[in-house]
């Protein structure tokens, strides 16, 4: 698709009207951390500061979830994403899934 999808976190657009909601439209993925970074967050532990490793490996779950979700909403027909959110969970020991989701609509583009 060469149109550009809106998501916003808001639940309506300024000036523009919602003619369908096509409901949730959402992108997940599941990571788990390897052990290279866990050696070196537990040392980052004693001394203190960020833990790249997990920063990066978050940030990187997080776009393609995002991207899964923007996938989903065109595959469904949709201008735009309203009350985009992401969620995140534990689904086993050392990994976790990020959940993007919000409301796939159809707005007047007139």
């Amino acid at each position: 698709m060469n149109e550009k999808l809106l998501v916003l976190t808001t639940y309506d657009i300024k000036n523009t009207e919602v003619i369908e909601h096509l409901g949730i439209v959402q992108g997940s993925t599941v990571r788990a951390r390897n052990f290279g970074s866990d050696i070196f967050a537990n040392l980052k532990n004693l001394v203190g500061g960020e833990l790249v490793g997990y920063t990066k490996l978050l940030t990187s779950t997080r776009e393609q979830a995002y991207e899964r979700m923007v996938e989903d909403a065109q595959s469904k027909g949709a201008d735009a994403v309203l009350g985009f959110r992401y969620q995140t969970s534990t689904v086993a020991n050392g990994a976790a899934e990020i959940l993007a989701y919000g409301t796939g609509v159809k707005i007047n583009k007139e």
